[in-house]
This record gives structure tokens, C-alpha cells and sequence, in this order.
């Protein structure tokens, strides 16, 4: 392992203005947000929506660090033949690769689920690396509901997580580190922080159990934020007060930095919470985005499938790209965003 070079390129994804862009959702989930605006799932539709966004000059090159590929995404080819991976290395940005499985049930845990896919993880790395992806990613899913999570559920994710980041630094690639306590409940913004404190700890804590490298990953965690039922939404200044002493309490200043997941927020949410941890003060790490729907609910609509709406679905894609790349150095004003539209 060259931890030098892990570093580097942890430090890249997370660098000031820039961010990352997910766009390793499943079959099952790109088959949702194309039904939602009228496009057949294809291979060739999902292949052409990411070429769209991959061709998106501006976007590419000056706000978006490194981009999460699917399995599939990763070996397609654009319209004229280059490799998908080789658009995003010519915009300057970091190709990367989602590598868990999905999840199952937790035995015992009724309603809690574990992450699947280290089986056979060190071999399909290496193939990843070969094929140019230089940072990987592993998501682990944690609910908040009536007497759960349990600690089962806590420490079985953190532990696979923890083997997945060890798993990629061997390969030398940088692991993003995802342990998402989920918005989807009635719980208020402090059961929030108090699950996610749990998780947070226990995740570091396998981390350094499985001899992970701190300076070489890049954590990618929930806000400490408000359930989506919950009748009392907490403001953007107490999301990112909470956030930020929750992070400044479980995160070590090793870690090159922190890209925060959207987690089901709008897309001006998403940049407004994130624009208002950066008034917070200087901060022992690099912290940005790492949205999928926040980042791609504005170019989808706009491109409707339509090879003509290439230009317009670019347009949506840079204008999100670039207020978030304002948020993650705490220069984004809502007046943008009216400006725009």
C-alpha cells in the first residue's frame, strides 16, 4: 500500500469548490427515476443519460472531483467508443466504483439490514483498478425506529465496513466510507445526532481494529437532520451546528476529508446545509458534497430522454453542480438559485 498516493487522492476528492458526483445507482433505482419522467430503462438510455452528464464540460471540470460508477457503468463504452471512465479522467476528475452488494436482512434484527459483498471483494478491486476507478465505495444502511438500531445492527455494519476500506487501501484504492442513519422516520434532529454519535464511533473504532489508514479514505456521512415525518424540522443553522460538533466529536483530523451524502433532501436543502457548515469556522477536515438525486433531479427532468434536451439536461447538471461547488466553500446564497430560474 502507498499511502502517499492514497492521500493524494483522498485530498483530490475532496478538494475546496469541488465535490462528488454519485451516479451509482442500481438497476432498480435508475429503473425508478427514469419511470418518474417517462424513459424505458435501457442500457443504452442509461448509458447515454451518463454520457450527458460526463460530457457536461463545465460541470465536469470545475465543480465535480471524482464521479461513482455501477458495476455496469464502469465497462460502457460512449456513443463514439471511449470508455465512460476515460470522459471523466479527461475532465479532471477521479473515476470511482460502488462495490457492495445491496443489503439483506439482519438475522435476529427484525427490520434491520447488513451490507453484502466481501466476498470475493479483492479480486473484483483489482479488476476495478485495472479498469481505472482510483477510489471505491460502500454503503451501510442504518434505520431509526422504535427500539432500534440495535447494537447488532450498529456493530455488524461497522465491521464490514471497516473490511471493505482495508479490503480497498490493499488495492490501492481510496474507500469512501458510508454508514447512512437513514431521514426516513418521525424522529426528531437530537435522536438523530445521538445515532449517528453511535454509529460514528463504532465505525472508527473498527476501522482502526482492521488497520485502516485514516489519511487514505474519505468518510461520507448523514447530517445530523430532522426525520422526514417528524412534525418539527429542525433549521438549515441547527443541521449544520449539529453536524459539525457531532463530526468534530467522532471524526479525526487525519481524515483528508468529508462528503456528505443528500440522503432524500431537496437539492437546494442539500446546498443550503452544507453552505451553512462552512460559516462555521475553519475545520480539521475538507468538507463537501457527495449527492446523487441533488445533483441529478434538475438535469433528468430536463433531458426527458430526448437527445435534443442533451444541451438543457447539461445546463441543469452544471447549475447544481456550481452551487454546491459555492456551498462547499460556504459562498452560496439562495439569490442564485432564483437567478437561474
Amino acid at each position: 500500500m502507498n499511502l502517499t498516493e492514497l492521500n493524494k487522492v483522498a485530498t483530490a476528492m475532496v478538494a475546496s469548490g469541488k465535490g462528488i458526483l454519485a451516479a451509482d445507482e442500481s438497476s432498480g433505482t435508475i429503473k425508478k427515476r427514469f419511470d418518474a419522467i417517462g424513459v424505458e430503462s435501457t442500457e443504452s438510455n442509461r448509458r447515454d443519460y451518463r454520457e450527458m452528464l460526463f460530457r457536461s464540460k463545465e460541470a465536469m471540470s470545475q465543480y465535480i472531483s471524482g464521479v461513482i460508477l455501477y458495476d455496469e457503468t464502469i465497462w460502457q463504452d460512449a456513443k463514439d467508443g471511449t470508455p465512460l471512465v476515460r470522459l471523466i479522467e479527461q475532465s479532471g476528475a477521479i473515476p470511482g466504483i460502488k462495490v457492495d452488494e445491496g443489503t439483506q436482512a439482519l438475522p435476529m434484527c427484525p427490520g434491520e439490514l447488513v451490507t453484502v459483498g466481501l466476498d470475493r471483494l479483492a479480486e473484483r478491486l483489482k479488476k476495478y483498478y485495472e479498469r481505472g476507478a482510483r477510489f471505491a465505495k460502500w454503503r451501510a444502511v442504518i434505520d431509526i425506529g422504535s427500539g432500534i438500531p440495535s447494537m447488532t445492527a450498529i456493530s455488524v455494519n461497522a465491521h464490514a465496513l471497516a473490511r471493505y476500506a482495508a479490503l480497498c487501501q490493499a488495492a490501492q484504492i481510496v474507500p469512501i466510507v458510508e454508514p447512512e442513519v437513514l431521514m426516513d422516520g418521525d424522529h426528531d434532529i437530537d435522536r438523530c445526532h445521538e445515532v449517528t454519535q453511535r454509529v460514528l464511533n463504532k465505525t472508527f473504532q473498527e476501522l482502526r481494529v482492521q488497520r485502516v489508514a485514516l489519511e487514505g479514505m474519505v468518510l461520507k456521512p448523514n447530517m445530523a437532520i430532522s426525520g422526514k415525518k417528524c412534525p418539527k424540522q429542525a433549521s438549515v443553522e441547527e443541521v449544520a451546528e449539529k453536524t459539525i460538533r457531532l463530526l468534530k466529536a467522532c471524526v479525526p483530523a487525519a481524515v483528508p476529508g468529508i462528503a456528505f451524502l443528500s440522503g432524500g433532501q431537496s437539492d437546494e436543502e442539500a446546498t443550503a446545509h452544507l453552505n451553512a457548515m462552512h460559516k462555521l469556522g475553519p475545520l480539521p477536515w475538507g468538507l463537501t458534497f457527495s449527492y446523487g438525486r441533488a445533483l441529478q433531479a434538475a438535469p433528468q427532468k430536463a433531458w426527458a430522454g430526448k437527445a435534443e434536451n442533451v444541451p438543457a439536461g447539461q445546463t441543469a447538471f452544471s447549475h447544481r453542480a456550481r452551487m454546491n461547488g459555492l456551498a462547499s466553500r460556504g459562498e452560496w446564497q439562495s439569490s442564485l438559485e432564483q437567478k437561474a430560474a
